[in-house]
């Protein structure tokens, strides 16, 4: 108890240095976080809404819904024609074959149904027959196998996840009409989780007249999507509007502008000012500030579980890190509770595994904090000695989230252990130079679950010499979970499968590919003059989205 007693002076001092949130604010907080640590919520202070009082009983009024509602983003979310899906999935522009759904598990979207035969080779995709591009071209078979030929040019680099054919359709062999509304995919060894990869950026879709030679969009995307995107001007905005011929519920707002406000103290301020009535996107709101918001009943915030893991990145193909006892000690000396009750008002979940929860195969483990064993590790591995490493931190992390600050108190903690940490911020081009090239030793950064199927993420984080792993010099090999995550592709057994997934994130919790400490929520702040504005584990629910009634 003294020990985080200490802590939390700490963090009362950094506050003060950056100009956060104060210790009073943090305090005053602690009911509405109690509130809010309990899931999906949309949630405001409580008090009493004047506005509503003063109106007239029995009063008719009328809302324009026509007029255009103004939102922030963090960035562009909708990078342009050589971005694999051109925009992010948050727009609802675009749709997949295969979406998530309530317990993450794949679901059909535009795929009616499907179904697999005995040995996985062979899937077949009903397709739903009442639906049409935004350009008009009718959605059939022939447009999906358009997509199809479009991933088959090559990799595409994107700003969310990107398209990769033979990462998501591994051994994909032939892709036959069998008649205009079933598409049936062929492939040479079994995929018994196919249709977990081609959940959301998986299997977009989008007119078959939408791309140029060389597989990149030749104009706006002409997606599925309840919504439009009818202008786009990079670095400023985008405008997105209702799409009157969707198959599906019409969406209930007619034009949506998102502005690009990268720093998180514009985009609190612009929301204070009525300027915009909401943020989305990745970090859309720092959690002190939400707090701080919704003490003005004017504004409500709404959370859910998301697919985002934040994690300590630790260069483990050198000293001090490429020494397991030392990855597991910072493990061991970080208060993962502490940090997000102090920096994400408790908005999200504590994790030792590399693997986010937004996926059926996620299974929980316990997590160990106990200071006098990571000092005991370091002096194993340090002796008396005392240790300098560089910490770098990534700029456009900071314009999402409390890095800085969180820095600071690892490198306070830290200290305890012998390291003695130098914090340097970078733009974020020079970071990835630096940690490509290994110049560095630790840092923080967030990782996205693209899909149901974890494989993809073992492979990137914990195969030898592969992806992420390779890319931010995690160093990270061990044979048995190299051999367990080529084996299980070929595990048809569902129950064999998860068992092998069971052990790989087994393996991620003692070995430490990278040091995970919490999964993220989807946090966004509204302002109450919309409604039907809530958090989605990838987005934020436009669709239903209208001026308040």
């Amino acid at each position: 108890m003294k020990k985080r007693a200490v802590l939390v002076t700490f963090l009362v001092l950094i506050m003060m240095i950056t100009g956060c949130k104060n210790n009073q604010d943090i305090k005053a907080d602690q009911n509405l976080q109690e509130e809010q640590k309990s899931g999906s919520a949309n949630v405001d202070n409580g008090a009493e809404d004047n506005t509503d009082s003063v109106k007239p009983v029995n009063e008719e009024v009328l809302i324009d819904q026509s007029k255009e509602i103004v939102l922030a983003g963090t960035r562009n979310i909708a990078p342009g024609e050589k971005d694999a899906y051109y925009c992010s999935s948050a727009l609802m522009v675009w749709e997949p074959l295969i979406t998530k759904g309530s317990d993450y598990g794949p679901k059909p979207k535009l795929a009616a149904s499907y179904s697999a035969n005995e040995d996985y080779t062979v899937w077949t995709f009903k397709l739903r027959e009442d639906v049409k591009f935004h350009d008009g071209e009718v959605f059939n078979a022939d447009a999906v196998i358009a997509n199809f030929d479009r991933m088959k040019l090559g990799k595409k680099s994107s700003s969310f996840y990107g398209m990769d054919i033979n990462r998501t359709y591994p051994g994909l062999l032939e892709v036959n009409k069998k008649d205009d509304y079933t598409i049936e995919l062929v492939f040479e060894n079994p995929l018994p989780t196919l249709d977990y990869s081609m959940t959301d950026f998986g299997s977009a879709m989008f007119s078959p007249n939408n791309f140029d030679e060389e597989g990149n969009f030749n104009g706006f995307p002409m997606g599925t999507g309840p919504f439009k995107l009818t202008e786009n001007v990079l670095d400023e905005y985008c405008v997105i509007e209702k799409n009157n011929d969707y198959y599906g519920e019409k969406a209930l707002a007619e034009r949506i502008k998102i502005k690009v406000i990268p720093s998180p103290d514009t985009r609190f301020a612009a929301l204070k000012a009525e300027e915009v009535m909401g943020v989305i996107d990745l970090g859309a709101i720092q959690p002190v500030m939400a707090m701080e918001l919704i003490k003005d009943n004017r504004f409500g915030i709404s959370h859910t579980p998301s697919t985002i893991t934040h994690y300590i990145l630790l260069n483990g193909n050198k000293e001090p890190f490429n020494d397991l006892r030392l990855r597991q000690a910072v493990s061991l000396l970080i208060d993962r509770q502490l940090i997000i009750d102090s920096f994400y008002a408790g908005l999200g979940e504590p994790t030792v595994n590399v693997l986010n929860a937004c996926t059926p195969f996620y299974k929980e483990f316990d997590i160990e904090h106990d200071v006098e064993k990571a000092k005991k590790l370091a002096k194993e591995v340090l002796g008396d000695e005392r240790v300098k490493v560089s910490f770098v931190l990534r700029q456009g992390e900071l314009d999402r989230y409390p890095n800085k600050e969180e820095a600071q108190l690892l490198q306070s903690q830290l200290s305890e252990l012998g390291i003695d940490a130098e914090i340097t911020i970078l733009e974020s081009s020079a970071w990835n130079d630096v940690v490509k090239a290994g110049d560095f030793d630790i840092s923080l950064k967030i990782k996205g679950l693209s899909s149901a199927e974890p494989n993809t993420l073992f492979k990137t984080m914990m195969k030898t010499d592969n992806g992420l792993n390779k890319r931010w010099n995690f160093g990270y090999s061990n044979k048995t979970v190299d051999t367990l995550i080529t084996d299980v592709e070929n595990e048809t057994d569902m129950d064999k499968r998860k068992e092998i997934y069971k052990k790989i994130q087994g393996y991620s919790v003692n070995e430490f590919p990278a040091v995970p400490y919490f999964n993220d929520v989807n946090l966004i702040a509204y302002n109450k003059k919309i409604e039907g504005y809530e958090a989605m584990y990838y987005g934020v629910s436009l669709e239903k989205t209208k001026w308040a009634e």
